[in-house]
């Protein structure tokens, strides 16, 4: 390591008016995605004047709990908050290079070591350019940018992709379900416990794993937020009941808290309270799933409203969740739509965990040269 952070980058310190922001260009720390997962868009604006200014091509870093892990390229211009680091490549450092520098699992953790505070640790600014970096001629910069921007670019197009067959399910869902003027012949009516089983996942600090045993991540609200388990994780015993371990394409609900449904592809965990498993050996995954999502919004105005008092949903919501049951042959053809892309959107969340765990592997050894770019042809 010969250079140290500063020698390759400088934090920007330009201001832009927050009247020239939308929630799109607004970047915080509550809108960027944990494990290197990007930004969403922004619930909302702040309320200051101005904020930190970036541009295309910085890379912005959250500075609170660098354990998250959360790291954007800029696609655009835009202002993000104070709690937001924004590098910018000095002259003739390839600025991708930068960003997979500071993408680097060491990075966060010398982040965090040395960082201030402990119940919301924040990373020590000046410390962070004393980072050691590796020393790569330009050439070399823009082939490790080669190799890891590929992944990267495979993972954001399995994104897209993703976004679009949730968008064509939503359609057909509302299309069949929600804009009927009258129920079908042969169609019932029925509730989201009458079609699927939401089961309560269990206190796991109860099930500690043996010495003699590989623990199981265990699957929280955190986790099922960020789609993946990681280092961080509590774990658990892989001896609990099967019915409590959460695999790749199953359905869970969070029931407190933040609410959320998803089609869990972050691999084999054991299931915390206070999420839901939801299954059926009646009715194919679409159904309960599309139905359980359609309710989110019934579901996280309840608990907004009882939040003083509840916090939660009961499962007396879960029997007042009405739901459509078509006739079989109804079922049939909607499921013949539906399925399939629900079933692509758990193979490509699936391929990207395993493209990012690729992606993570392959950047320390580039940049500690274990792995040599520089024969490789640009």
């Amino acid at each position: 390591m010969k250079y140290k952070l500063l020698d390759i980058c400088e934090y920007v310190r330009e201001k832009v008016d927050i009247t020239l922001l939308d929630i799109n260009s607004y970047i915080s720390t509550e809108n960027m995605m944990p494990n290197k997962a990007g930004i969403t868009v922004a619930s909302s604006l702040p309320t200051i004047k101005q904020v930190q200014a970036f541009k295309k091509g910085d890379i912005l870093v959250s500075n609170i709990r660098p354990y998250f892990k959360k790291i954007w390229f800029a696609a655009f211009e835009g202002g993000c908050s104070n709690d937001v680091l924004v590098f910018r490549a000095k002259e003739g450092v390839n600025s991708h290079f930068l960003y997979y520098v500071l993408s680097e699992d060491a990075f966060f953790e010398y982040a965090m070591a040395t960082s201030k505070g402990t119940k919301m640790p924040r990373g020590d600014k000046k410390a962070i350019m004393e980072y050691g970096v590796p020393e790569f001629v330009y050439k070399d910069q823009v082939k490790i940018e080669g190799i890891l921007k590929g992944i990267d670019k495979k993972i954001e197009l399995n994104k897209r992709i993703n976004d679009n067959l949730l968008q064509q399910a939503q359609s057909i869902f509302s299309q069949e379900f929600l804009l009927l003027d009258r129920l079908p012949d042969g169609w019932q009516k029925s509730s989201l416990l009458g079609i699927a089983d939401y089961l309560n996942g269990l206190a796991m600090q109860k099930y500690r794993p043996k010495y003699e045993e590989q623990g199981l991540p265990v699957l929280k609200i955190k986790e099922l937020r960020q789609g993946s388990c990681d280092s961080n994780s509590e774990l658990c015993s892989p001896s609990i009941k099967p019915e409590y371990i959460v695999h790749d394409g199953d359905v869970i609900f969070s029931w407190s808290g933040s609410l959320l449904v998803d089609l869990w592809c972050g691999g084999t965990c054991g299931l915390n309270q206070h999420l839901f498993k939801v299954t059926s050996s009646i009715y194919d995954k679409w159904f309960y799933y599309a139905w359980t999502s359609h309710h989110l919004q019934k579901f996280a105005a309840i608990a907004t409203d009882m939040a003083t008092t509840m916090g939660h949903i009961k499962r007396e919501e879960l029997a007042k969740a009405e739901v459509l049951i078509p006739s079989q042959s109804d079922y049939d053809r909607i499921g013949g739509l539906l399925a399939p892309l629900y079933d692509l959107v758990i193979a490509n969340r699936i391929e990207n965990r395993k493209l990012a765990s690729l992606r993570d592997e392959l950047l320390p050894q580039l940049m500690s040269g274990q792995l040599d770019v520089s024969e490789v042809p640009l």
